[in-house]
C-alpha cells in the first residue's frame, strides 16, 4: 500500500527549525552597524571564506573561496577574522530566546535549533505560524540577525521548510500540504541523502523527494538501511526523530585544529600549535569523563595536503601527560623538514567512558591517582582563571607567538573589546552582548 504524504489533514505534530541567516556574517553587521547593507565575509585569518553575508553572496562569493578569488569577483568585500566567542555568544541568546517559546529545543549546531511546538497554540493565542513570526521578531529585535524558519510534522520537514525562503522567511508545511514542497526538492537535498544513496534511488527512477516518499514502504524496507527508513516516514510526516533537549554528552571522538599565518617550516613551533591541540582536546574529553584509546595527529601542508598518523595507546587516557610521548612519535614521522605548514590537528578517537577504563597488572596506578589529582585541579584554576592558565611547556610557544601576523592577522573584535571586570585570561561565561541595532 502506497502512503500518500497528502493524506494527513492536522497538525499532530509542530516541530519548528531555525536557521540563522548567514550567521557569522550577520553577528560581524549586528555588533558593527556601518556594516549593514555591504559585502561582508568572515575567514580572514584563514586565507578563505568561512562565511559571507547575502550582499557578498549576491556578488558571486561562495564558501571555501580563496581571497584572491573574493577580491576579483567583489573587489569592495569587507574582510574579516572569524570571531568566534562572539558568535558563540549570539549563539547562546538565540537559544535563550527560544527556550521562551518552548522547553523543548535541541541545539543542533551553533546558528540551527529545532523546537517542538506542539500543544502551545493555546498558550500563545496563536496559530504555529503566529507563533514562528513571534520568534523571528524577537531574535531580530534583541540580537539584530535575522533567522529563517520552517515549521511541520516533522525534523526533516522543517528543515526543508527552513531553507525553502531565505533569507528572513517562515515556511509551514501542513500535512496536506507537504507534496508541493517535494515535488520539485530533489533527493539529494533531503536531509540524511547524501551523493551516493542518491545516485542508488536514481537507479530506480527516484530523483525528487516526493517519488521518494510516494514509494511503497516493501520497496523502501527491502533497498534502505534504518535510517533511510526513518527519512521516509519523517517526509511522509510521521515524526520519529525526537527533539533531544539534553546536551550532546556521548562522543565518539573529539577533534582539534588550528589554522595559523603565514605558514611555517619551524618545527617548535608547529609542534607547539599541536600540542596546544592535543591539551584543548583533552580538557574537553576530561570535562565528559572520557578517554581516548587512540592518537590521530595530522598536519596541513601549505598547498592543502594533509599527512595523518594515527597510534594505538597503551591505555584509554585524556591525560596530555601520558599522551605526550605518542604525540611525538606521530609528530616525528609526519613532519618534514624544509616543509611549509599551515595548520595542525589532532583527534582523540575511540572513547570510552573514563570510570569504564580498567587498570592492568603493569599499570603504575598510584602515579595515575597522582596524575588524575593534578588534572583534576588544573581543570579547577581554569575555571577559575581561565583556559590555559597552567599548561604544558611544550604548548607555550603557541600562546607566546601571534596565531596571525601580517595581512591576515587582525584580531577578532572579542580579543580587544572586553567587558568590565574582564582581562585576557579571565572572561564572563555569561551570555551578555552590547549589540547595537
Amino acid at each position: 500500500m502506497t502512503t500518500q504524504p497528502l493524506t494527513i489533514h492536522s497538525w499532530p505534530r509542530a516541530i519548528l527549525h531555525i536557521d540563522a541567516d548567514a550567521f557569522f556574517a550577520s553577528c560581524e553587521q549586528a555588533i558593527h552597524p556601518e556594516l549593514k547593507g555591504k559585502p561582508v565575509i568572515t575567514g580572514k585569518e584563514r586565507g578563505i571564506v568561512s562565511a559571507a553575508s547575502y550582499e557578498a553572496k549576491g556578488r558571486g562569493v561562495e564558501r571555501g573561496m580563496r581571497l584572491f578569488e573574493v577580491r576579483r569577483v567583489c573587489p569592495d568585500a569587507v574582510i574579516l577574522p572569524s570571531d568566534y566567542e562572539t558568535y558563540s555568544l549570539f549563539s547562546v541568546r538565540m537559544f535563550e530566546i527560544l527556550r521562551r517559546f518552548s522547553p523543548d529545543v535541541e541545539e543542533y549546531s551553533i546558528d540551527e535549533a529545532f523546537v517542538d511546538l506542539t500543544g502551545l497554540r493555546r498558550t500563545f493565542h496563536g496559530s504555529y505560524g503566529e507563533i514562528a513570526g513571534k520568534i523571528q521578531e524577537t531574535i531580530e529585535k534583541e540580537l539584530g540577525i535575522t533567522v529563517s524558519i520552517g515549521v511541520s510534522l516533522s525534523k526533516v520537514l522543517a528543515k526543508i521548510g527552513s531553507k525553502h525562503k531565505k533569507p528572513r522567511g517562515i515556511t509551514l508545511i501542513p500535512g496536506r500540504e507537504i507534496h508541493n514542497y517535494l515535488e520539485k526538492l530533489p533527493v539529494g537535498k533531503v536531509w540524511g541523502i547524501g551523493a551516493n544513496t542518491s545516485e542508488f534511488l536514481k537507479k530506480f527512477g527516484i530523483t525528487t523527494a516526493l517519488e521518494f516518499a510516494m514509494k511503497e514502504e516493501t520497496f523502501i524496507k527491502r533497498h534502505l538501511s534504518k535510517p533511510y527508513q526513518e527519512i521516509w516516514h519523517e517526509l511522509n510526516g510521521r515524526s520519529v526523530y525526537p527533539v533531544v533537549t539534553e546536551s550532546k554528552r556521548e562522543y565518539q571522538s573529539i577533534s582539534k585544529t588550528k589554522t595559523f599565518t603565514p605558514p611555517s617550516d619551524d618545527e617548535e613551533f608547529i609542534f607547539a600549535q599541536i600540542s596546544k591541540n592535543l591539551e584543548n582536546a583533552c580538557i574537553k574529553a576530561r570535562r565528559y569523563d572520557l578517554a581516548a584509546t587512540r592518537l590521530i595527529v595530522f598536519l596541513k601542508q601549505q598547498d592543502f595536503r594533509d599527512i595523518g598518523i594515527e597510534l594505538k595507546l597503551n591505555r584509554p587516557t585524556a591525560y596530555p601527560a601520558e599522551l605526550m610521548e605518542p604525540l611525538k612519535k606521530g609528530f616525528r614521522e609526519a613532519y618534514k623538514p624544509n616543509t611549509l605548514y599551515r595548520s595542525t590537528g589532532v583527534v582523540l578517537a575511540g572513547l570510552i567512558p573514563e570510570k569504564s577504563v580498567q587498570h592492568t597488572l603493569f599499570d603504575d596506578v598510584a602515579r595515575i591517582e597522582k596524575m588524575a589529582r593534578v588534572y583534576s585541579a588544573v581543570d579547577t584554576l581554569s575555571e577559575r582563571f581561565g583556559k590555559h592558565t597552567v599548561q604544558h611547556g611544550s604548548s607555550l610557544f603557541a600562546n607566546i607567538q601571534v596565531q596571525h601576523e601580517g595581512e591576515r592577522g587582525d584580531v577578532a573584535f572579542r580579543k580587544t573589546e572586553l567587558f568590565r571586570g574582564e582581562n585576557r585570561r579571565q572572561r564572563v561565561g555569561l551570555p551578555v552582548l552590547n549589540v547595537k541595532v
